[in-house]
């Protein structure tokens, strides 16, 4: 792989890393279809993986909620700093952090503040220098609110990322993917591609037809199959991250992820 920024790079494991960035380097929106398809372990597992090919991996959770103390990163952007072995600053992985396990916009109501997408913005705009990719994972879907009008699919059309949608293979997927696609192509947003997550070994049958089905009706690319995989959370990452590249789809994933062959 081959990652072309002013035309120099430089071989590191199996990934070409850029020698020097004359232009902002790759980034992408992590979106779910629905609640605990396991987004922030992909979102971590890719962190992990490409921090292990050699690359500077920028990652961001920009609002997190039921953070116990927010003082500190919550679970999930801790998980995502561990898995990039990122030393960024907290406030610009995770600019806004409130303590109730609320959509966004009900947890700022409760601590008696307002989201300010633009802080997102110039934070994100801050955490890219230097690096050769960042993710940035959305909470819950592209329709949760953030504040009154914007909803989460706004604050990936202003960071101007593209889209990577998360989904899993159970009974209720095919309308939840679909629907999270098209709300995406509705509202012009570009679509790099979905993952399938937490397929289980002995799939049913609705689990073993969900990849066929929607990968024929879904106007996105199925960029991959991952496992469902159990232990801690980290466990889980180091388990994702090592089938990753074992993808059929890698390439696809590449340049679905801003990094060209």
């Amino acid at each position: 792989m081959a990652v072309e920024k002013g035309g120099a790079v430089e071989k590191i494991g199996a990934v070409n890393k850029p020698m020097a960035i004359n232009k902002p380097c790759p980034a992408i929106f992590i979106t779910g279809t629905d609640t605990g398809v396991g987004k922030t372990l992909v979102a971590a597992a890719l962190a992990r993986h490409f921090s292990s090919q050699g690359l500077n991996v920028g990652v961001m959770k920009p609002i997190e909620t039921g953070v116990a103390d927010r003082s500190g990163l919550g679970a999930d952007a801790t998980l995502l700093q561990w898995a990039a072995n990122s030393e960024d600053d907290a406030e610009l992985i995770s600019p806004y952090r409130f303590s109730q396990p609320v959509a966004p916009c009900q947890a700022a109501d409760s601590a008696k503040e307002q989201i300010d997408a633009d802080k997102i913005c110039k934070a994100f705009q801050e955490l890219r220098q230097g690096k050769d990719i960042v993710l940035v994972e959305g909470a819950g879907g592209l329709m949760v609110p953030i504040r009154g009008g914007y909803v989460m699919a706004d604050l990936a059309r202003q960071l101007e990322l593209p889209l990577l949608v998360i989904s899993h293979p159970r009974l209720g997927t095919l309308n939840h993917t679909l629907l999270t696609t098209f709300a995406a192509r509705a509202m012009d947003l570009e679509l790099s591609g979905y993952i399938i997550n937490q397929m289980p070994e002995n799939p049913d049958a609705a689990e073993k037809e969900a990849p066929h089905l929607l990968s024929s009706l879904a106007s996105a690319d199925l960029l991959g199959v991952l496992p469902e995989v159990t232990g801690s959370d980290q466990e889980k990452v180091k388990l994702l991250a090592e089938k990753i590249d074992g993808l059929p789809a890698y390439q696809w994933l590449l340049n679905g992820l801003g990094l060209q062959p």
